[in-house]
């Protein structure tokens, strides 16, 4: 088993002498054979991998006797397995769920407040993190198990709110004295580091730490610097141990096999949502209510589109932006997956929909520097800076992040 409590290079050591040959495949994303020759060199298809829940060889003795909380959602599969059922297959106890946003099975909307329930099929009460206003377990729930076990599919984001969730529970295990174990998975946009470092005055639901918008790390990997920086409350540490996903690299590409929530359905989504997502905090749809989330953007005012597309009411959507109003706009959906990871973090398409619609005051909400972790790239699009300038500005903070990160880093680059 990996402990990473005591230091990030005995972690990568350990991982560099316990990998081996897995069985579990993964499956190479979409694009021409000429782009994915173009990309040999920065990024690898994986032809074997198994996650950290299949790893079961790593951790099953460890959790052996304990009472278990999981952490986990309909991503946490092992094939055609949940994790829950693996653990109660191999005589584990788990006695309570925890469930991240979108709900223990991922089909509630983006933030919407969950209920606490009972697990249809073994019967474990569901303890929704998403229920009120706090996000801190009650001290009789944290009475219930003695470890708290995350396995969860990330997507690599600032915004993308499933690694709040684990550092709420960090802290909770910290405060309570609880042992902590990530089964780790990899990340979708793991290749790519990219976008503004958050500036902490604007720490919100959609961002809690000093990183950049695409940080390139696993929920294995990010917990270890989470503790390694001291960045739980008041500096406390939890007891960790990181489970690594076998056969993974940063450069490797990883196709979901599981959409991770409602909006992110393939892979098109997760590559563009990165730069799409910063649409959340304007007046413009990105396709929310549609069966193209994050692939497109519109606006019943955006002129010279020659698209258009409708957002409806739907599961995952139930009141999408727009709804009901023809949306002229641009459709994504052609744009090569290696063209979207090579430019990263993208400001273009949120430049494009601002000119598109005459620059208008009302164009940003709020939202939208919490979104981008500043108000910085509000300013630089609204003083007309191109795309690639704006871009430019971003490389010393993120040089100084892949300093800062480089000794919690589990997997090669």
């Amino acid at each position: 088993m990996l402990n990473i409590l005591h230091g990030a290079h005995r972690l990568a050591l350990f991982f560099v002498l316990a990998m081996t040959v897995g069985s579990c495949q993964a499956k190479p994303s979409g694009g021409s054979a000429a782009a994915d020759n173009a990309m040999a060199d920065t990024v690898a298809v994986a032809d074997v991998m198994r996650v950290g829940a299949e790893r079961t060889e790593l951790y099953l003795d460890k959790l052996k006797g304990k009472r278990i909380a999981l952490l986990s959602n309909h991503t946490g599969m092992v094939g055609d397995e949940h994790t829950l059922d693996l653990m109660l297959r191999n005589g584990l106890d788990v006695t309570t769920i925890f469930s991240p946003e979108h709900g223990f099975r991922g089909n509630a909307d983006a933030g919407e407040h969950v209920k606490s329930s009972v697990d249809s099929a073994t019967g474990i009460p569901i303890a929704s993190l998403y229920e009120g206003k706090t996000r801190m377990p009650s001290a009789a729930t944290m009475e219930k198990f003695d470890v708290i076990v995350t396995d969860l599919q990330d997507v690599g984001l600032r915004f993308y709110t499933y690694y709040i969730t684990m550092m709420d529970l960090m802290n909770a295990a910290a405060k309570y004295g609880k042992e902590f174990v990530v089964l780790d998975r990899p990340n979708p946009n793991g290749m790519t580091v990219d976008g503004p470092v958050l500036d902490m005055k604007y720490k919100s639901g959609v961002g809690r730490l000093p990183i950049p918008a695409v940080h390139g790390m696993t929920l294995g990997e990010l917990a270890g610097m989470i503790n390694g920086e001291g960045w739980l409350n008041n500096g406390a540490k939890v007891d960790l141990t990181v489970v690594p996903v076998e056969g993974y690299t940063h450069s490797t590409r990883y196709e979901l096999p599981v959409a991770p929530s409602p909006n992110l359905p393939n892979m098109k989504s997760v590559y563009l949502y990165p730069s799409t997502c910063l649409f959340e905090g304007t007046e413009v749809s990105l396709g929310r209510g549609t069966d193209w989330p994050f692939q497109v953007y519109g606006h019943p005012d955006m002129k010279g589109a020659g698209f258009s597309f409708t957002p409806r009411s739907k599961s995952g959507a139930k009141n999408p932006p727009l709804l009901g109003r023809e949306c002229k706009g641009v459709d994504l959906r052609s744009v090569p997956d290696d063209s979207i990871i090579a430019r990263g973090m993208d400001p273009s398409y949120v430049i494009d929909a601002y000119n598109r619609m005459g620059r208008p005051a009302n164009f940003f909400t709020k939202f939208f520097n919490l979104l981008a972790g500043s108000d910085e790239l509000r300013r630089q699009i609204e003083q007309g800076l191109s795309a690639d300038s704006i871009k430019a500005t971003w490389a010393p903070g993120i040089e100084a992040f892949r300093k800062q990160r480089a000794p919690y880093l589990i997997y090669p680059e």
